[in-house]
């Protein structure tokens, strides 16, 4: 390893990154270290880490290497591995541009739930195909306090928990995983999103995402509010053969979700580079150590 890193500091809807350009893969990014990264008092800070590395330099990306020159390794706050992430897809398109990797238009990008397709736009913004929601069968509980809700089981790549509740407050602080019950149906934690309506096709959601405790947006829990929103509402796209479009508030800016009849699901919104720099080495030794 290197003593000394490049990283970037970005966001997309105020859901917060450590960008560590590698395109060999030549880091051992451990747990701990992405901790560090993350620490918002101690580190850089963010909602988790976007390791960038070429597919074909990361086992678990070459066999999509042919599809996608690029590999989102994403790690979560805590330093835990994470299947997907959607501001983070987004940030990371916006960091390849940054550094001259691709332009304005469609590029593909390599993650752990598949290889999705990202369209850059002139005015800025950025849609990422997110791939089918799958929403598996069972009745779940999510808990706060002594309030209970039935929550919609949606698969975006990761888990999600959708609870549609009268007021956002009713979340609690989310410094902690809400219950959700029956614990079996999440073996590996879940993403929690909180949900109440603000008009025709628009809402706005609170979430604990694991890993990292409740952030500012979560890009595939919009994706899985929107689907779950629009079962509730009788607007399934597969059988009304219309695209169904829901406008999502979260607490750090707006993402537009649209579903198709196809069953894709596409999220649009902005993300930003907001600085670079150096790792220092004595920091970096210890918090790698």
């Amino acid at each position: 390893m290197s003593t000394r890193i490049a990283f970037l500091k970005g966001h997309g809807t105020e859901n917060d990154f450590v960008i560590v350009p590698d395109p060999e893969n030549a880091l051992d990014l451990s747990p701990a270290a992405v901790a560090a990264l993350c620490d918002r008092r101690a580190g850089i800070g963010g909602d988790g880490v976007l390791h960038v590395v070429r597919s074909a330099a990361h086992p678990e990306a070459q066999g999509m290497a042919a599809e996608a020159e690029w590999f989102m390794d994403y790690r979560n706050g805590d330093g835990s591995v994470a299947e997907m992430c959607g501001n983070g897809v987004r940030v990371f398109a916006r960091y390849l541009q940054h550094a001259g990797h691709v332009a304005e238009g469609d590029l593909t990008i390599a993650t752990r739930a598949g290889v999705k397709t990202v369209h850059i736009a002139k005015d800025g913004d950025i849609t990422v195909g997110m791939g089918r929601a799958r929403l598996p069968e069972g009745d779940v509980t999510v808990t706060v306090g002594e309030h209970n809700w039935p929550a919609r089981n949606v698969n975006m790549g990761n888990p999600h928990a959708v609870a549609f509740v009268a007021d956002l407050a009713h979340a609690g602080d989310l410094y902690t995983a809400p219950p959700v019950r029956p614990a079996a149906t999440y073996p590996d934690g879940v993403n929690v999103e909180f949900v109440v309506d603000r008009g025709p096709r628009h809402v706005a959601m609170r979430v604990h995402e694991r890993g990292s405790g409740e952030t500012r947006s979560c890009g595939t829990g919009a994706c899985a509010v929107a689907v779950a929103t629009a079962r509730r509402d009788g607007a399934d796209p597969a059988v009304t053969g219309t695209p169904a479009t829901y406008t999502v508030d979260v607490p750090g800016g707006r993402l537009v979700i649209t579903e198709r009849p196809d069953g894709e699901v596409e999220m649009t919104g902005p993300a930003v580079i907001v600085a670079e720099g150096e790792i220092d080495a004595e920091w970096l030794a210890h918090a790698f150590g």
